[in-house]
């Protein structure tokens, strides 16, 4: 009878580091294949939803052509892009403040949570359109400096509420937040403006919610414009046009995400949503699952926001206020985050938002 020679520490190491690396190559080539399956497989609608969600991540831009050369990514992005408009009749909208409606409101607004099939959303309805303007992280967005966090920003203004601004400048991908893109305007100032043609979304001096595909300086200063910032292309989602109300739809843009809009209701009150996204329990909202929201909650105008990673609403203390069970909220929902943040980082630093100030 032959005596086994005990394993030495060296040997243990090593085939427990082979076993993890065949444990994940076997995961890699699983996931490669399912990629591919979905890609080449029966299913065009699923290819295309998970291709243009993959798209509208800063995270994950690369990973279609993994799978796809870059002419069929882009046919795919720009079938998802075209907008088709529906028109209804202004008064077809129950865009007027109820009577009593605010009535026993914390802080005179009103937070409501949504449940979808495919998504939760958080709306806030903010009667006083004046209270509703841009906080932002500096007052010189120095590159080399970072955003701030929805946290910080709720500290700077004494805010009661907030969500995530406009478009953000990230060279290299370093997610520091440090300057925005297109125009910005905070307390009636432009505090930020360059060449890029954006969405454009802000009140002006009359307190009315303008969403407009571009807008130069000259133009904003025009229209008094008090608070604003501008967000990528394509993102007005309704817009009145007399006794019309005309409906962004995007039917080709199936891909799913956390979402952030601010959208006005006729009588002037403010809505604020953002939806969760990218987990088994809410994969996400689409373009047009916005605009349906906010046309149920009485929008007539409304633009898109920054999106994604950066789709965050605050407000302070709403867990007492609305008496949720504080034990089953996470880490940044005891700080006074509503929706649920799904990313492998902290919430991110950004250089705008939209707040809501004390009465």
């Amino acid at each position: 009878m032959t005596n086994k020679k005990p394993l030495n520490k060296k040997t243990v190491i090593s085939r427990i580091l082979l076993c993890f690396a065949t444990f994940l190559l076997c995961i890699i080539i699983t996931v490669f294949s399912a990629c591919l399956m979905i890609v080449y497989g029966p299913s065009e609608s699923l290819k295309n939803m998970l291709i243009i969600s993959a798209e509208q991540a800063s995270a994950t831009k690369w990973a279609p052509y993994l799978f796809m050369p870059k002419s069929a990514v882009k046919e795919i992005m720009d079938n998802s892009n075209k907008v088709n408009i529906d028109t209804i009749p202004a008064d077809t909208i129950d865009a007027e403040e109820k009577i009593g409606e605010f009535d026993g409101c914390p802080d005179n607004v009103k937070l409501i949570f949504i449940q979808k099939s495919k998504f939760k959303a958080y709306l806030m309805l903010v009667p006083d359109a004046k209270r509703v303007k841009v906080g932002v992280s500096s007052g010189d967005f120095k590159p080399a400096e970072k955003g701030k966090s929805i946290f910080q920003i709720a500290e700077k203004y004494n805010c009661i509420a907030a969500i995530d601004g406009g478009e953000v400048s990230d060279p290299g991908g370093q997610g520091a937040g440090a300057q925005p893109m297109g125009l910005t305007y905070s307390y009636g100032k432009c505090v930020w403006s360059d060449s890029l043609k954006r969405t454009f979304i802000g009140f002006d001096s009359n307190d009315k919610l303008i969403c407009k595909e571009s807008m130069t300086k000259e133009q904003a200063d025009k229209l008094n414009i008090r608070d604003a910032v501008s967000f990528q292309n394509g993102n007005v989602l309704i817009e009145q046009s007399g006794k019309e109300i005309k409906l962004h739809y995007s039917d080709n843009n199936t891909g799913t995400s956390q979402r952030t809009a601010i959208a006005q209701r006729a009588d002037g009150t403010v809505i604020l949503l953002v939806t969760d996204g990218r987990s088994a329990e809410s994969i996400g909202a689409t373009k047009n699952d916005v605009i349906d929201i906010l046309v149920e909650y009485g929008a007539v105008s409304a633009g898109m926001l920054d999106g994604g990673s950066s789709a965050m609403l605050y407000y302070k203390d709403y867990f007492d206020k609305y008496k949720t069970d504080k034990s089953k909220l996470d880490t940044y929902q005891q700080r006074g985050l509503v929706n649920r943040y799904k990313a492998f980082v902290n919430p991110r630093t950004i250089p705008t938002f939209f707040i809501v100030t004390e009465e």
